[in-house]
């Protein structure tokens, strides 16, 4: 029998037979998992509250022919329970866990940043500092940036000169006016400054923004995140109907 042990934060889970599940879990050495884990949708297993989206946990797995077993969970930090009765934080958190499903593609394949981004964003969400909206787009932006999708932001994307005109998807960002593309949209300088802020943790100028330009700044940062990924995050539709 080959295990091994590493800590993770489960992504998803789907139902396997009538009480095991197959777990997905985002692990900081490993990089993504997908593992059984028997009998827990029974009512006296051993881990199944563990084993349950937004869960930090340290696992023990078993090495299987497809899929590897989980033969031991325990819980470093449930952020599941912080977030659950704060509606606007529980569909930033649901955006975050489908977010890096998508940018970490193959299985077991190391990755560290990514992990440690999730992980960053979900404790940052739970202690409550900063809007939910705010540190939903620091994580997409961020986890952007670690995949090799950072836009740019104070230069054009496409002849680096200092005059910008509008932000371009598919130019990579912020362009001048003789490389505005079709399509192009003209925020306000402050949006711009917004997301630069957010992109390098600028949390005293990112609280301090309008609301105006948060709601800007969330359309272009989703439409950005959705544009590189070529699927449209599921969860984003609730996180955009949240209640004032």
């Amino acid at each position: 029998m080959s295990l091994y042990r590493d800590e993770g934060v489960v992504l998803r889970t789907q139902k396997l037979g009538e009480a095991d599940r197959i777990v997905t879990i985002l692990a900081k050495r490993t990089g993504k998992i997908r593992a059984v884990a028997k009998g827990v949708r029974r009512t006296t297993s051993r881990f199944g509250a563990r084993l349950e989206p937004f869960t930090h946990v340290d696992l023990q797995l078993h090495t299987g022919r497809t899929l590897d077993v989980v033969t031991q969970a325990e819980t470093l930090r449930p952020y599941g329970e912080a977030l659950a009765a704060d509606y606007p934080r529980y569909t930033a958190g649901t955006a975050m866990l489908e977010t890096a499903d998508r940018l970490t593609h193959g299985e077991k394949e190391p990755a560290l940043r990514q992990f440690l981004l999730l992980v960053g964003g979900l404790r940052t969400l739970a202690d409550r500092d900063h809007e939910a909206r705010l540190v939903l787009d620091a994580y997409f932006l961020r986890s952007l940036a670690v995949a090799g999708y950072a836009p740019v932001l104070d230069a054009c994307a496409k002849c680096r000169a200092p005059a910008i005109r509008a932000f371009a998807i598919v130019a990579g960002g912020v362009v001048c006016g003789a490389c505005k593309p079709s399509g192009s949209v003209v925020p306000a300088g402050e949006t711009i400054g917004l997301m630069a802020a957010l992109l390098r943790g600028d949390w005293a100028l990112a609280d301090a923004s309008e609301s105006r330009h948060r709601g800007e700044c969330s359309g272009l940062v989703a439409a950005y995140l959705q544009w590189h990924l070529e699927h449209g995050i599921r969860s984003l539709r609730h996180v955009e109907r949240e209640p004032a």
